[in-house]
């Protein structure tokens, strides 16, 4: 479909405009259980060791620290400027990852490796190298791979930048949000244009392969005019990325979205004149809109790989390689491994306390069901490729796809008559007109959501 033809229909999105999961699983993080345990996760990395033959190997890190609080974030963070909390939590991750290689064995080799938080770049040089050091004593690294940080450029510099292209990192993620100042100071979060342009040119004369800069839409005192300002600059430095979310106003939930003043927000219609004003520039730009709120350039490794039908879809969003195995470490950090999610505990105490009693630091998890399975690669092949080959998944799953989901094909054929979607013999594929509600149509699949489970604890659609 060429970007061009993307149709932007206000009176669909706003028809649309309810809560529903992001999918970066499924099931999704609210369906874990506690009965997954550390045993359970211990049996999940036993049967990856044994298998005959493994999938490849990711690896995400997640680093909670921040040295100031931003309003809007409702990420697992510690808000101190003492490293030598910092100094302690990369000792506990190096005793996680002894655990993991203790299983699995050493120097498995790694295809991906991402660094999340919180803000990785808190990390001094030192500690930096110093976990560079850690993941790289127990771990090979494949010399293609895709090794990604999350980068605050109030905390990184361009030696910064340079000391984490030689440390082997080679995909860059921006956190920018709004380049106007208003909007900064009402969210706590004052970056000014020039310093993040600094770390996007200290990037790519690095060698970084790609960058990706973060934006929010639905911010307080944000206005067409303003954003569209922000968009101007954000084209001016060239991304070979974007990503633009949707802000989850959500108080009661993220004690520091207290200091915003919903007063100051804007309404449900200016944030789809956001969102519209966004889409027509990027796409006019020549960025190719990837899914939910990706764009990239077309020669951009996301956007080759969604062409050629690689595209993935994990917890940190897309992903250009097939589906790998990932372990993931620290706190609230969630992994996959084989047919399960497992996600470690949220607090630090609690994380040292584990780990001091040689245990997996596991919060909850869950194992795949068959029916999970088969959901699971309807939704994904829907928010990653638009399209699902109904035979394709009956001979892998190996059911009678329309008997199986008879009530959804049915429900299917409202979304039909709206133009969303086109059903025939084999496939199902989103339309022009469906793929920004391609959440909505993934949910037609969710057998949790059909079962009546409440939607409220979900961020809006649109």
């Amino acid at each position: 479909m060429n970007q061009a033809d993307l149709v932007i229909d206000p009176e669909l999105l706003r028809r649309f405009d309810r809560p529903g999961p992001r999918y970066t699983s499924y099931p999704t993080a609210d369906r874990f259980v506690e009965a997954f345990d550390a045993a359970a996760y211990r049996r999940a990395l036993e049967h990856r060791r044994d298998a005959a033959t493994a999938r490849a190997l990711s690896l995400y890190v997640h680093l909670p620290f921040c040295s100031t609080i931003c309003y809007y974030c409702g990420c697992n963070k510690v808000i101190t400027r003492d490293h030598g909390r910092s100094a302690k939590y990369l000792r506990y991750l190096a005793r996680e990852l002894d655990l993991v290689t203790a299983v699995i064995g050493d120097g498995q080799r790694i295809e991906q490796l991402h660094w999340g938080g919180g803000t990785p770049t808190f990390l001094s040089a030192l500690e930096l190298r110093d976990l560079m050091g850690i993941i790289r004593d127990r771990f090979a690294f494949a010399e293609d791979g895709e090794y990604s940080i999350e980068v605050d450029p109030r905390s990184a510099d361009p030696l910064t930048i340079a000391l984490l292209g030689e440390l082997g990192f080679n995909r860059l993620s921006v956190g920018v949000q709004d380049f106007d100042p208003d909007v900064q100071r009402a969210v706590n979060r004052i970056q000014p244009y020039e310093m993040t342009a600094d770390v996007v040119e200290a990037a790519r004369a690095s060698g970084f392969k790609s960058v990706n800069l973060d934006l929010i839409y639905g911010l307080p005192h944000q206005s067409v005019e303003r954003f569209g300002q922000t968009l101007f600059k954000v084209l001016r430095l060239n991304p070979g990325r974007i990503a633009l979310y949707n802000y989850a106003h959500l108080p009661t939930v993220f004690k520091p979205q207290r200091r915003i003043r919903e007063a100051d927000l804007p309404s449900a219609a200016t944030r789809l004149d956001l969102l519209t004003l966004a889409i027509r520039t990027l796409t006019r730009a020549g960025y190719q809109y990837i899914g939910m709120d990706h764009f990239a350039r077309p020669d951009d490794d996301l956007a080759q790989a969604q062409r050629i039908g690689h595209l993935h879809r994990n917890f940190q969003g897309y992903s250009t390689r097939a589906e790998c195995d990932l372990v993931a470490i620290g706190i609230s950090a969630i992994g996959a491994v084989g047919p399960s999610y497992v996600q470690n505990v949220k607090t630090l105490d609690e994380y040292y306390d584990r780990l001091d009693q040689r245990e997996f630091p596991v919060l909850r998890g869950i194992e795949h069901s068959a029916d999970d399975l088969v959901r699971r690669a309807v939704i994904m092949a829907l928010m990653c490729q638009f399209a699902v080959s109904m035979d394709s998944i009956g001979i892998a799953y190996l059911i009678d796809f329309k008997r199986y989901f008879a009530a959804e094909l049915a429900e299917l054929r409202e979304l039909q008559a709206m133009g969303l979607v086109e059903v025939d013999r084999e496939w199902i594929t989103v339309t022009a007109r469906g793929r920004l509600l391609v959440r909505a149509i993934a949910m037609v699949f969710d057998r949790y959501l059909r079962e009546a489970q409440s939607r409220a604890r979900y961020s809006k659609v649109i």
